[in-house]
């Protein structure tokens, strides 16, 4: 057998590895649906279920910097067998707390947090893998197959998380999540990844790891096209921090009388656009001008799915709007991926990935946070006071409709966003002027 799995093609290792690690999204993706209906029953704020997000992505960023330098040293397989394990570990304890009749919404966070860290490990390896086992002329639908697990799971986990809560409760959605995590590292058990091809690597101290940080930033802030895209995508990510991710569950939760069943189909319906975008572009490759899949679709992404998702007012209009925003995202992500895949030479892609993923993501926690806050505090009260009737006529009035607004303002801005990446010369002509990493020149 282990003579039958090193004869295996690099795309065929990589599809393995991600079937593994599709398996061990959807139990992270169902415990998450469980714990936050969990969270928000406890306290009926969207701040409550902001912070889960804030304290998910937090230690995220920060060591996203440790973790480009350690991928860039070490074995990238080792590396994602010790961060699964650790998640899976996080969850045993959030079970014996459940179990103990001990759990409090302050554990969810350290949850949130500590999985949060072992993620920018994982990914980090698991992104940078991509290159080490795929052909150039497969990026993109290397990627595609990301997303395609990323959006699979929320079709499905929402769903399977709401039956399985009734049919064996929280404790059996958490034992279900170690379960699948540990099927979720059995690939990397038995397959072989390539080492880094970059040379003489120094010992792990607190010097070089500063070296390869300014090493990651320099990279970046020598290519100015690169350093623009990273500019654009962490505004994308702060407009998808405040509404997306920071209060559509809290909207759906307080405009449906905290319908578990509205807000599964939505999730599942955010889930069908992604899966199906993902399908998309792993059959079809991508746009040939990736640019064009971030700047261009991801303004369509925000113009009509926050839009419809603020000016709807029935699970039917947000299940169409998520539908709408999601269905393109697999593009941009993909196109966005490529990008950085084919002008960063495997040998510096840990400690650029890093960096890269450090500073774009960065906006993220601030948009869960400051969603949060902007909901609770000023959209709900402002609607709610009546001072301003021409809002409760755009998003029908209630409790929830301060967020349906930030929806409408979200989509208005994102889209100006992306639009406007168009205006940059150096990033709209990216892939001419900057070459790829396998070419010594820009064709």
């Amino acid at each position: 057998m282990t003579a039958r799995l090193a004869r295996l093609s690099g795309m065929q290792k990589f599809s393995i590895i991600w079937l593994g690690t599709f398996v061990s999204i959807m139990g992270t993706a169902m415990t998450r649906f469980a714990l936050l209906v969990w969270a928000f029953q406890q306290t009926g704020q969207a701040l409550t279920t902001a912070l889960l997000g804030f304290f998910g992505i937090l230690l995220y960023v920060l060591l996203s910097p440790v973790a480009g330098v350690i991928t860039d040293r070490y074995d990238r397989r080792l590396i994602m067998i010790v961060a699964d394990t650790c998640s899976a570990a996080m969850s045993l304890f959030l079970l014996i707390q459940y179990q103990n009749n001990s759990m409090q919404i302050w554990h969810l966070y350290l949850l949130e947090l500590m999985t949060g860290g072992f993620d920018a490990f994982y990914l980090n390896a698991y992104s940078t893998t991509i290159t080490l086992l795929v052909p150039k002329e497969q990026y993109a639908r290397a990627s595609g197959m990301r997303s395609l697990a990323n959006e699979a799971s929320r079709v499905f986990a929402p769903a399977l998380g709401g039956l399985l809560l009734g049919w064996v409760g929280l404790s059996g959605v958490l034992v279900i999540d170690i379960v699948s995590f540990l099927l979720g590292f059995t690939p990397l058990l038995l397959l072989s990844i390539p080492r880094s091809p970059r040379k003489d690597i120094p010992a792990f101290n607190l010097g070089s790891f500063i070296s390869d940080l300014k090493f990651g930033l320099s990279y970046i802030a020598e290519r100015v096209g690169l350093r623009q895209l990273l500019s654009i995508y962490a505004g994308i990510n702060l407009m998808a921090g405040l509404t997306w991710f920071g209060v559509l569950a809290p909207m759906v939760l307080a405009r449906t009388g905290q319908d578990e069943l509205s807000l599964a189909a939505v999730q599942g319906a955010m889930g069908a656009g992604g899966i199906l975008g993902g399908l998309f572009i792993s059959l079809w490759g991508g746009p040939r001008n990736r640019i064009h899949g971030i700047l261009g679709w991801c303004g369509v992404s925000f113009f009509l799915g926050d839009l419809l998702i603020g000016l709807g007012q029935s699970p039917v209009m947000w299940m169409i709007g998520v539908f709408m925003g999601s269905l393109f995202i697999p593009v941009v992500i993909s196109s966005e991926q490529s990008i950085w895949g084919a002008k960063v030479d495997p040998s510096v892609q840990g400690r650029v990935f890093a960096v890269k993923d450090m500073l774009r993501t960065a906006s993220t926690p601030v948009g869960y946070l400051v969603g949060g806050l902007l909901a609770d505090r000023f959209f709900e009260p402002l609607v709610a006071s009546g001072r301003v009737p021409f809002l409760n006529q755009l998003t029908g009035g209630g409790v929830g409709s301060g967020m349906s607004l930030m929806f409408i303002c979200t989509g208005l801005i994102g889209a100006s966003i992306c639009f406007g990446g168009y205006l940059l010369p150096h990033l709209r002509n990216i892939e001419r002027e900057l070459p790829d990493h396998d070419h010594p020149v820009a064709v």
